[in-house]
Order: C-alpha cells, then structure tokens, then sequence
C-alpha cells in the first residue's frame, strides 16, 4: 500500500463528510452555505444547489476511497484514516456551521 492511497482516504472521508449537511438540507428544500453563495460559504445557495454540491462530494468521496488503491473496510488501517477525514472534517463543519445556526 502505497502512502498516497492514505492521503486519499484521508480527504475521501472529508468529502463524504461534508456531502452530508448539503445533500440533508437540499433534499429536505432548506437553503444552506455553499461555495457558491455571495459571499461564497457564508450566504445561502438554494436547495438545489445544495443537492447539486453534496452530489459532486459524494462522488469525489468515492472515487477517492472506491477507486484509489483497494479499500478494505476490514482492514482497521484504512478505516482508521478514512474516520479520521471524516471525523476531522466533521468537526471543522460543526464549528463553521455553528457561527450561523447557534451551535457551538
């Protein structure tokens, strides 16, 4: 296994992470942060837009898991890194999110 297979699991569970705020508030038709508002990550896109953002994560999640190198779910080295993307991403989402919706 080479180190880059790592690094892409790593940021793997980082886009699927944060596929999920945007794709959970698309499909439930709330408007939400994205890039893509004025100012971009601050302002509101549209539920589509989220869907749309949420989809393209989910997907690079996977090519970045699925397709680089031979993911093993089973092998606790690389579900380890994966849960570390998505843990780490995780909290930079609460903390960033929570500065607009009263969490924190």
């Amino acid at each position: 296994m080479r180190w880059y297979h790592y690094v892409a699991y790593f940021f793997g569970g980082a886009f699927l992470a944060n596929a999920l705020p945007h794709l959970g508030n698309g499909i439930s038709g709330h408007a939400f942060q994205s890039p893509f508002a004025s100012p971009p990550g601050v302002g509101l896109s549209s539920s589509t837009v989220n869907v749309l953002w949420g989809l393209f994560n989910l997907a690079v999640g996977y090519l970045l898991v699925c397709r680089v190198g031979s993911f093993d779910l089973r092998k606790t080295q690389h579900a380890l890194v994966l849960g570390a993307g998505i843990l780490i991403m995780s909290l930079m989402l609460a903390r960033t999110f929570a500065r607009f919706h009263g969490g924190l």
